[in-house]
């Protein structure tokens, strides 16, 4: 990668200076990142990300706390004078998939890959801490940044919230802000909307019974593959009968598994799949509709249906005032033409919805786009060949750094 290229020009603001600042941390920013992404770790148990995390902050005047049930990085910075305090927060888990990017840092963990930037989260809230640090000055409150395992779907956010990090300044935060680098977005770009702006994201299993027997004489067996395979169809149709067109909802059969050989009617097939929707409402309605839907074709078959959904993340809803206090913040800070305002919601789902379920906040994608490529087309996030400019952790930086000035003004 090169190093950071400059803009054109940059608005005479208060915070002009801060992308320059972030600039500046250029090179200790791509090392940290590199570090991790060289050594990634799934699920909630990160050993070597924390140290990483760990030694990016070294030397700061930050108060730190360790996980007990994770190896989370809980840190504060206190301001000059007393004040509220906000949370800036970065994930840290990888995903169990094998990386084929070709880059010289590339994944030396077999089958286990940063493919949805969560070590690029990492660098930038560290640069941040250290950006922030040297204006602590100016700060009234509290900076708590939170580092969380477990985000690609361990519930991470959840046990950071059950071991008091929303307290970890000693009064609870007033408001939270993230950022997801987001390869399919020009570099520098700041992306969101206010109310919903990811989906909750629930799974469900369908184990279906029947009677096993011989392939040539299906009418002597209760055969539970037709009837998986009409659930499959009712499932897309229900979505369309059963809610409503303004609210929407996905789901998505992403497993059907049944039998052993081609002469013979196997016992039980299963269904794995996912439900996605955007509102509280319609996300109970299908995690009631799924199961009946599931039994009744069953029984119409002859078979037994055990059916479960497993509750996941909730939608991810942003406040609207933080929400148009990041726009703001990243067309004053950035450049207008990289504060973007999202006309739909994204169908994927975001474990921070468990913080913003608790205070206001704002959630943002950070664009990424490796040089040279369209944004359209580059490798999206959770692919095996996803790369990221590594000029775009610059814009996150003075971002994040932004975000808590503005909230903790003297």
């Amino acid at each position: 990668m090169t190093g950071p290229t400059e803009l054109p020009s940059l608005p005479d603001a208060r915070f002009a200076g801060l992308l320059g600042e972030a600039r500046a941390l250029h090179a200790e920013t791509v090392a940290t990142r590199r570090r991790i992404h060289q050594h990634p770790e799934v699920g909630l148990d990160l050993p070597e990300t924390q140290r990483a995390v760990l030694d990016a902050l070294d030397g700061l005047p930050l108060e730190i706390d360790l996980g007990t049930t994770t190896t989370s990085v809980t840190a504060v910075l206190r301001g000059a004078e007393p004040g509220p305090a906000v949370l800036l927060r970065a994930d840290m888990d990888a995903l169990p998939m094998p990386e084929d990017t070709g880059l010289e840092f590339a994944s030396e963990v077999d089958g286990v890959m940063h493919a949805c930037g969560h070590d690029t989260h990492v660098a930038m809230l560290a640069s941040a801490a250290r950006l922030l640090a040297a204006h602590a000055g100016e700060l009234a409150g509290s900076v708590v940044f939170m580092f969380q395992p477990g985000e690609e779907g361990h519930h991470g956010a959840r046990h950071m919230i059950h071991e008091g990090v929303l307290d970890a300044a000693g009064t609870r935060v007033r408001h939270a802000f993230a950022l997801h680098t987001y390869a399919n977005l020009p570099t520098g770009v700041v992306a969101t909307r206010s109310g919903p702006v990811l989906a909750s994201a629930d799974t469900f299993s369908v184990r279906v019974i029947g009677a096993g027997g011989h392939g040539s004489m299906p009418h002597n067996a209760v055969d539970p593959v037709p009837a998986a395979a009409e659930m499959v169809t009712a499932l897309n149709t229900m979505v369309t009968r059963k809610v409503n067109v303004f609210d929407p909802a996905v789901v998505t059969t992403t497993r059907i598994a049944a039998g052993t050989a081609d002469n013979v009617i196997p016992e039980t097939a299963e269904l794995l799949g996912t439900i996605r929707t955007l509102s509280d409402e319609t996300r109970a309605l299908l995690r009631a509709e799924v199961p009946k839907l599931c039994e009744n074709i069953g029984a119409a078959h002859g078979c037994r249906v055990v059916a479960d959904v497993e509750p996941g993340f909730p939608v991810t809803h942003t406040d609207p005032e933080r929400t148009e206090r990041v726009l703001d913040l990243a067309a004053e800070v950035l450049g207008a033409e990289h504060a973007v305002r999202m006309p739909d919601p994204v169908m994927g789902a975001e474990d921070f919805s468990y913080v913003l379920q608790r205070v206001p906040g704002s959630f943002a994608f950070l664009g990424a786009c490796p040089p040279g490529e369209d944004p359209g087309r580059a490798a999206p996030n959770h692919s095996n060949r996803v790369r990221y400019d590594e000029d775009a952790l610059d814009y996150g930086v003075a971002l994040y750094a932004a975000y808590a000035l503005d909230a903790l003004r003297r």
